[in-house]
């Protein structure tokens, strides 16, 4: 899912969380509208994960462990491994022991935004949320997101928005919003055949971070 600032991304995510529903049509999760489900049932059904994470001053450990407050040390360290982030933490003085320090201050955006994920897959939700997770993150820690990406949302219903169009090209379903519309629907594929307002978006941002990837080489 693809969305523009303005295009109606708040009004989404707060739709998914059921912050305040529909006024019209009908929010289904496998079939099933949300309204007939209670509130506590979504809110222990829901992962999401931010554009800015929020982690407190306390441990690596402390931090993914909130997710699943019951969880072991084992498994908090096989999220990590599956949302690529266990290598960093190890490579750490302290390892999963390191304090971070008031809202991970301590670490880097990207290491911060691995931790968010790793704390977001242990609660192991059944609706997973990416608001924005990656547009403020450099290309090799987005690269190690995408790589657990599918790990991260197989037998999940999963929503992705993101303007940093690699994010989103594996979706099932993408849609382009513009101005609290739906303009464009598709996979990647389909939606590149048609040649439109995604076409244009995505060749613009792969010649641009081309050219970025040209002027770090040297």
């Amino acid at each position: 899912m693809s969305v523009r600032a303005a295009a109606g991304k708040s009004t989404i995510v707060s739709l998914l969380s059921r912050f305040y529903e529909p006024t019209g049509g009908t929010l289904a999760f496998n079939g099933i509208d949300y309204r007939e489900r209670s509130l506590d049932w979504l809110q222990g059904q829901l992962g999401i994960v931010l554009q800015t994470p929020h982690l407190f001053n306390g441990s690596i450990l402390e931090n993914i462990r909130y997710g699943r407050l019951e969880a072991t040390d084992e498994e908090i360290e096989a999220v990590a491994e599956i949302v690529n982030t266990h290598d960093f933490i190890k490579g750490l003085e302290k390892g999963y022991d390191t304090v971070i320090g008031e809202g991970g201050a301590r670490l880097s955006t990207g290491e911060r935004q691995l931790i968010s994920f790793a704390r977001a897959l242990l609660a192991d939700p059944q609706i997973f949320i990416m608001d924005e997770a990656t547009s403020s993150i450099d290309t090799e820690t987005e690269a190690l997101i995408q790589n657990g990406m599918q790990r991260i949302f197989e037998g999940r219903i999963s929503f992705v928005i993101a303007h940093r169009l690699s994010t989103i090209r594996s979706a099932d379903q993408i849609l382009f919003i513009s101005k609290g519309k739906i303009e464009e629907q598709g996979t990647h594929d389909s939606l590149m055949n048609l040649k439109g307002k995604y076409f244009d978006l995505y060749l613009k941002q792969f010649r641009r971070e081309s050219v970025s990837r040209e002027l770090e080489a040297g």
